[in-house]
């Protein structure tokens, strides 16, 4: 099978494998006890639903591999949160041990993708990816004191990193005159 390229956070295996835990996730918690509803229920639908979202956050912080490596720790985080209501589901006899262990095992598989993806993010992100950010310096930073109006139409700002710079130098100039006095 040849190497291929997803297009979308939509064509990401893990991506699918986590809407298919949601959905499980779901339709396992119309059982649970009406007691439940604002607990267990609640708890274990909205951290299934957000390993997909996390994953979805993800891709598009591709350009950023520190975000887009966060945002997929913040995947897994929530498949291990899902893991523990759903062990808590069995607990309460809620869940068969058949059942708790097929949806374990699914949330296990997607932990071990998220991993890898971290692993081999450089694969995703950066010019390779072609989705590295190059922006010119030249638009964030001003080598005098006057207010900038930025080219995305933000208010005017100060670039207080140029101002430090030009307060040392004066400071140095004014150390060097008084030596040469």
């Amino acid at each position: 099978m040849g190497t291929q390229h997803a297009n979308s956070f939509r064509d990401l295996v893990v991506y699918q494998k986590a809407r298919n835990v949601s959905r499980r996730f779901f339709e396992l918690s119309k059982a649970f006890p009406l007691e439940e509803r604002f607990s267990l229920t609640d708890q274990g639908r909205r951290s299934s639903r957000s390993i997909g979202a996390q994953i979805a956050e993800a891709w598009a912080k591709r350009a950023y591999e520190k975000h887009f490596t966060s945002k997929l720790t913040d995947a897994d985080g929530e498949q291990q949160e899902t893991q523990h209501w759903i062990d808590t589901a069995l607990d309460c006899g809620y869940l068969p041990p058949s059942i708790r262990d097929e949806v374990v095992a699914d949330l296990e598989s997607i932990g071990r993708m998220l991993n890898a993806m971290m692993d081999k993010a450089g694969l995703f992100c950066g010019v390779s990816a072609g989705r590295c950010v190059q922006e010119n310096a030249a638009d964030y930073f001003v080598t005098d004191h006057r207010l900038v109006r930025h080219s995305n139409g933000g208010s005017p700002s100060t670039d207080h990193r140029s101002l430090m710079t030009d307060h040392r130098l004066a400071g140095n100039r004014r150390r060097k005159r008084g030596a040469d006095l």
